[in-house]
């Protein structure tokens, strides 16, 4: 489903400060494969995020998503493949919209211009029932606007407007992190449940030590700008936060 030949990002390229971010990153995720992402800070893992969603252009490299190849797409061009979840919360919804106006903008997204999705029972029904998965029961509150919403409902408000598209790739940047351990520990329950149900492709940056190997199928490390360890299958499974912490030690 995704496929990442040589690519390079170089931030100040010809300077002083010139800093190769990410350095020949090869990396091939099968499709519905939950992949978590660990690294210390400047590790390059938000800049390969950023690759994936269009805010970023490698200086060097291929994207290949479904066998496409989508290096020279805009950000606006691949919203109907891959969508986003941020850290923060207030990121992904706007404000001062109702829930069902936040969720009619992301079931547009995946579709052409020329298909206009009025706000109708039809369309609210289908919300509705999108909503019905986080078991919060935000699916009787179309009307209210989403500020009224706290970080952890907002969040999980996020991740089901990622469905309503045409998506195939879902990218997480430490979507639980501003939120408390109870509550992320819901969110992260709720991530994992849709990307299984809607087969989504799924890549997680994470911080938690516990989230890596609790969560997805696949471990990547990175330091520095590439990818030093890939861990699955069996040595994942056996594998303690403690182990994880030692590898650090490169």
């Amino acid at each position: 489903m995704i496929e990442l030949k040589n690519i390079n990002v170089i931030f100040n390229k010809g300077t002083q400060l010139e800093n190769k971010v990410l350095k020949n990153i090869n990396l091939n995720v099968t499709e519905s494969e939950f992949v978590t992402i660990i690294g210390g800070n400047g590790a390059g893992k938000s800049t390969l995020m950023n690759v994936l969603s269009g805010d970023i252009n490698p200086d060097k490299g291929q994207i290949l998503i479904d066998q496409k190849n989508i290096t020279q797409l805009s950000i606006e061009e691949r919203s109907g493949m891959v969508a986003r979840v941020f850290q923060d919360p207030m990121m992904g919804t706007f404000s001062g919209l109702s829930i069902e106006e936040n969720m009619s903008i992301a079931y547009k997204r995946g579709h052409t211009r020329r298909l206009k999705h009025s706000l109708n029972d039809q369309l609210r029904d289908k919300f509705c029932e999108a909503l019905s998965e986080l078991d919060m029961g935000l699916e009787n509150r179309l009307k209210d606007e989403v500020s009224s919403l706290s970080g952890g409902q907002r969040q999980a408000l996020s991740l089901i407007m990622t469905t309503l598209q045409d998506s195939k790739i879902l990218l997480l940047d430490e979507q639980p992190a501003a939120l408390d351990p109870k509550i992320a520990k819901v969110i992260m329950n709720i991530t994992e449940k849709i990307i299984r149900k809607h087969h989504l492709t799924a890549l997680m940056i994470t911080h938690s030590m516990t989230q890596v190997l609790e969560y997805g199928d696949r471990t990547i490390m990175m330091y520095h700008g590439e990818i030093v360890r890939d861990i699955h299958g069996k040595k994942r499974n056996t594998l303690s936060p403690e182990d994880l912490i030692k590898y650090f030690d490169l």
